[in-house]
Formats: structure tokens, C-alpha cells, sequence
């Protein structure tokens, strides 16, 4: 299956650095544990209800803000590669695991597809993350394209979270 329809102009890509061996930063990704420790905003904390780390699989997970506001997500597993690639369809969600409208715009994607790449190199493991519209309309992709800044924003902060965690584990 090809998925080269998806490499649409307004990919976000994504590259971190993180000091910490290949196979325990595809852990963090790929077990409920230790992906509830780290995934979601600063401040906020994360609780998974299912998670089946699989193609096809589904990750069900809620953050929870300070004063106790909840939005749920999904992640829809395709292609798992261990210690080098995991592709997945990620969208806001229901308690009940639907698919549901961003909460902050009308406009926003209801599904985005991400592909997140692993390398390691002398102990130091590369995270590049490329995210895209699926399936969107033009004022969809538009409005994806209008956000990449918040977007980087928002995953500093999970990945300065995730480069904690992996220091401590």
C-alpha cells in the first residue's frame, strides 16, 4: 500500500535527540506504562484504557489538565517496524473511542497521519516525526498548515516529558 497520496504540502516533520538507547525509546512508545508516563502536555497527566500495540491496534488514552479536564484520544496502529518505525492514524476522541471534532476548531483534521522514524547513533537515539491531514478537506489542510507552530509547541513539551522520563528509566 502506498501512502506517497499523503505526503501533502502541509506535513508538519518533527526531530528530536534524545539521550537514551534505541530499543528503550520504542519501549516508551510501544508498552501502556510507560507511554501514560510521558505522552500529552506539560502538566497534564495520562491514563490508557486500551492498548494493543499492533497493526490494526488501538491506543485509548485520556490526558487530564490540572483542574481536571479530560480529552480522550485514539491512535490507530498500521505499520510497526520495532526499534525503527511505528505509522498511525491519531484523532481526538470519546470516552467512547470515536472519532470526534478537535475541541478547539471546526477546521481541524479529524484524522492525522503520523510516521515516526527511529535512528540511534553512538547512544544517541533520533525521534523524526512527520504528521499529516488524512483525508481532509482543502479548509482542513489549511487550517493544519495555519498550526504547525502550535503544533511544534505542543510536542516540545511532550518531548521534553519523554526526555525525562527517559533519563529516570
Amino acid at each position: 500500500m502506498s501512502h506517497h497520496n499523503l505526503y501533502i504540502d502541509n506535513k508538519l516533520i518533527i526531530s528530536r535527540d534524545f539521550k537514551a538507547p534505541i530499543h528503550l525509546v520504542f519501549k516508551a512508545w510501544s508498552e501502556a506504562e510507560r507511554f501514560e508516563q510521558w505522552w500529552g502536555p506539560t502538566g497534564f497527566s495520562t491514563g490508557v484504557t486500551d492498548f494493543d500495540f499492533r497493526p490494526g491496534g488501538l491506543c485509548h488514552y485520556y490526558i487530564e489538565s490540572p483542574d481536571a479536564t479530560k480529552m480522550w484520544g485514539r491512535f490507530i496502529y498500521k505499520e510497526i517496524l520495532p526499534d525503527k518505525k511505528i505509522e498511525f492514524l491519531n484523532c481526538f476522541s470519546n470516552e467512547d473511542k470515536g472519532v470526534i471534532r478537535a475541541p478547539f476548531s471546526e477546521t481541524w483534521p479529524l484524522e492525522m497521519f503520523n510516521i515516526l522514524t527511529l535512528e540511534e547513533l553512538n547512544g544517541i537515539t533520533t525521534i523524526t516525526l512527520i504528521v499529516a491531514p488524512y483525508n481532509a478537506s482543502d479548509a482542513e489542510v489549511k487550517t493544519f498548515g495555519e498550526n504547525h507552530a502550535n503544533m511544534e509547541l505542543g510536542f516540545k513539551g511532550t518531548f521534553d516529558r519523554l526526555e525525562d522520563y527517559l533519563l529516570k528509566n
